[in-house]
């Protein structure tokens, strides 16, 4: 993994479907500025994003901004779902009709009371990071008690966990699993399916997250999936948090998924 800083090429910036800021792709120009100032973050806003192209020959993700821990909110219902599938399978059984109902609206409609049901059923954070040891996370924490949208994670960890669904690589996750989940990620409800898919012309699956935090008021916003481009398929997460309102964190991070994937294709 390395760490890349933008550069400006332009002054002018020209507006995409939404009113987010066209990506700033790098290059030589006025000089080096950290990703938080090439996606206009406001105030206390931050955001870091990462990107692995899955045709390249990369294995490890680009990661723009610091890769510090950020909460994950309904972004870890991906990686509870990872975990219920393996301790089934583990225990050498399916799902239950009821563990699979409760994991479709999980990951469509981000029920957190399926989530709630599949938290406690891989036993809660000690569950879910025995889980990412076997799947490769090294920077996830799992939260504490019921509290499973206060897990915290790295931009990077979640490509670990996407790649382990997505990459074509050996996984603990078998084939069954990594379809289901992936098929599941397709099919996220109209009304959420914005982030990362921002970045994609020709096909998209993804999971996002977003709660205020009662202490300060501010929102964590945060998008993970893969994304077709270009005719290359990327898998991507950006995490954020503080900024003022749910919509601006969802215009952050929308900008901050094309500035990444603009700049990962052009390399």
């Amino acid at each position: 993994m390395h760490k890349r800083t933008l550069s400006l090429v332009a002054a002018a910036v020209a507006l995409l479907v939404g009113a987010a800021p066209a990506a700033m792709a790098a290059g030589t120009g006025s000089g080096p500025v950290d990703f938080r100032t090439a996606v206009a973050a406001q105030g206390k806003a931050r955001v870091t994003a990462a990107v692995l192209d899955l045709d390249g020959t990369g294995q490890e993700p680009v990661v723009y901004g610091d890769d510090t821990p950020y909460d994950t909110a309904s972004i870890v219902k991906v990686d509870i779902l990872s975990a219920m599938l393996l301790h089934a399978r583990d225990h050498r059984r399916d799902l239950t009709a009821r563990e699979s109902a409760e994991a479709e609206v999980m990951i469509r409609d981000s029920d957190n009371t399926a989530a709630t049901a599949l938290w406690r059923a891989i036993g809660g954070a000690p569950g879910l990071e025995s889980a990412n040891r076997r799947l490769g996370l090294t920077s996830t924490q799992g939260g504490p008690g019921g509290l499973w949208g206060l897990t915290r994670t790295t931009a990077a960890d979640q490509i670990r966990l996407l790649r382990a669904i997505f990459g074509t690589g050996p996984t603990p996750l078998d084939a069954a699993s990594r379809s289901r989940i992936g098929t599941l990620m397709t099919e996220i409800a109209a009304d959420q399916s914005w982030g990362v898919s921002a970045a994609a012309d020709s096909g998209w699956a993804l999971k996002n997250g977003w709660l205020m935090r009662t202490t300060t008021g501010l929102w964590d916003i945060n998008s993970i999936g893969r994304v077709t481009t270009g005719g290359h398929h990327y898998l991507v997460a950006v995490l954020s948090n503080g900024s003022t309102s749910m919509a601006d964190g969802v215009n952050l991070v929308e900008r901050a998924v094309r500035t990444a994937v603009s700049d990962a294709a052009a390399h």
